[in-house]
């Protein structure tokens, strides 16, 4: 019998759109699964966006230097790749998510069970959580930043989670619930989240259409059972 050293806590990742109700079903699943045993919410996420939009609301210039950010960030996605300022703002992004990467191994390693808002990926660069300098040049400054920053996230995507829930929503509700996001962004995430794969983790469908009861219900029904089979699994190993 496995005396569990070796065998750290469950990591359950909730992904999906903004909009998706992402932050409402972790929240529900955290008070749920605390009250069985300690259990921590972890954001993985970048959070740019959050913080771009903190800047479109600063009075005078903060609408002009969103637009302006955003449209150097347009380009960093394109075949042109990123200058050598985007890329570093990009690289100093993956470096913050890393720290956090880093805390939450070490909450999960003190015996934690860890619900993350989020996960890093490698499938698909990008906005939902991949990569950002895949279209970077190979040469240069930048072509090592962005050799770097992808040694980052396949060290990160190594940590497979032990279940992930996928919310899977529309464009319109998805605006309907964050009528401050911009449509395009949205829609690419959207597009994207169904390319998504977490390494060989089981990856439960949800749709965020349903009333929350419901989703809920289906979300605690996957992780129960992938927790009872995680503890058959550790008792044989």
């Amino acid at each position: 019998m496995n005396d569990g050293s070796f065998n750290p806590a469950p990591l359950i990742a909730v992904v999906g759109c903004d909009g998706s109700g992402k932050s409402t079903l972790t929240g529900e699943l955290l008070e749920w699964l605390d009250a069985q045993r300690p259990t921590v919410s972890c954001h993985l996420g970048k959070q740019s966006g959050n913080i771009g939009r903190q800047i479109a609301r600063l009075p005078m210039f903060g609408r002009k230097l969103d637009t302006s950010i955003q449209a150097k960030a347009r380009t960093a996605q394109s075949e042109r790749g990123p200058g050598l300022l985007a890329a570093l703002v990009i690289y100093l992004f993956a470096l913050r998510r890393v720290r956090r990467f880093r805390r939450m191994q070490r909450l999960r390693a003190g015996g934690n069970m860890i619900l993350a808002d989020r996960f890093p990926q490698v499938a698909v660069p990008g906005a939902m959580d991949g990569p950002g300098l895949a279209t970077a040049r190979p040469t240069g400054l930048v072509g090592w930043l962005a050799r770097s920053e992808r040694r980052l996230f396949d060290e990160m995507a190594s940590h497979e989670p032990d279940l992930v829930l996928r919310l899977n929503v529309s464009l319109e509700t998805a605006l309907a619930r964050k009528p401050d996001h911009r449509p395009q962004s949205l829609a690419r995430k959207i597009e994207e989240l169904p390319k998504l794969r977490f390494g060989g983790a089981p990856i439960v469908e949800l749709d965020s259409h349903e009333p929350i009861e419901n989703v809920l219900a289906s979300a605690k029904a996957a992780v129960a059972e992938r927790l009872a089979g995680r503890v058959k699994w550790s008792m044989v190993a």
